[in-house]
């Protein structure tokens, strides 16, 4: 076998690691602009498909742009069913489930990061373990108790079991656990009380994963169907979700305006996340969980 001199290799020209750089990035670029299109698309189609007229829908060719823009549609998808009560039913359920969560979450977080106790760790277990339970598990049970608490076709009885979120509690620990104990150490030596120190050390450190849980639960509370479908019968307490499901399954309703309906839910979420995006795009590093 002939020996490769190690003195006859030469490193690439500048002019190629350049060019390899520029590759990459080009590479990487096209791939992120797919990615985007596949969730962007979707958006785009149903915005644009709120303005065309019901009988577009059912071409077998798509037209994406409406040649003629029917903006009443939307005061007529608004007036064949009480939307303004099922979106304000909607709203008041997921702000309450967002702010118990941010609550909640922060201070069951605060206590396994900063506490150790016996079973510590096995309660963290069992908290995870809540997570691989869906919801179709729990609704017999969970319904049961809520029909004890005499809460069917409440508020409280919709809210009730998105209280807290497993989830929650685990990103905000997560969050915690890396925040040095020497700061907590030193306001408890000035006197400062466990609660102060979580309002004034702890949460300053945490906006990020806040933001994070804020938004998700929010989402997850607005989209929120097969719950409230169970225990929600009364049609002034339907949320946007059942109300938009009873829109579509009306005869008569046009697509259409069901895309109306589609688009005006998406708004709270948006809204929201441009509120706390900035607090979120600091979180990104949260995914890594560290």
């Amino acid at each position: 076998m002939t020996a490769i001199n190690e003195s006859d290799w030469t490193p690439p020209s500048p002019g190629l690691r350049r060019s390899l750089r520029v590759l990459r990035r080009s590479i990487g670029l096209v791939l992120l602009m797919a990615l985007t299109a596949v969730f962007v698309l979707p958006i785009a189609w149903m915005l644009l498909m709120s303005f065309q007229a019901g009988e577009k829908m059912f071409q077998l060719r798509t037209e994406w742009i409406p040649t003629v823009w029917h903006f009443e549609n939307y005061p007529n998808a608004l007036s064949r069913a009480p939307f303004a009560q099922y979106f304000l039913n909607s709203g008041i359920v997921s702000v309450v489930v967002m702010i118990t969560n941010v609550v909640f979450c922060t201070l069951a977080g605060y206590g396994l990061a900063k506490f150790r106790f016996p079973g510590s760790s096995l309660l963290l277990l069992l908290i995870l373990s809540t997570m691989m339970l869906p919801l179709e598990v729990t609704l017999v049970p969970t319904f049961l108790v809520v029909h004890k608490f005499d809460w069917i076709n409440t508020y409280q009885g919709i809210v009730a079991p998105l209280l807290i979120d497993a989830f929650g509690i685990f990103l905000m620990r997560q969050s915690m656990i890396s925040i040095p104990k020497d700061f907590i150490e030193a306001a408890r030596i000035d006197g400062a009380g466990e609660l102060r120190i979580l309002l004034q050390i702890i949460l300053p450190q945490c906006l990020p994963a806040l933001s994070v849980l804020a938004i998700f639960s929010f989402r997850d509370s607005w989209d929120q169907f097969l719950w409230p479908l169970t225990v929600v019968s009364m049609d002034e307490l339907r949320t946007f979700p059942l109300g938009l499901v009873q829109f579509g399954e009306d005869y008569g309703n046009p697509p259409t305006e069901q895309m109306v309906i589609a688009v005006l839910a998406t708004i709270p979420v948006f809204l929201l996340f441009a509120i706390l995006q900035r607090s979120v795009n600091k979180g990104f590093g949260l995914s890594g969980l560290k």
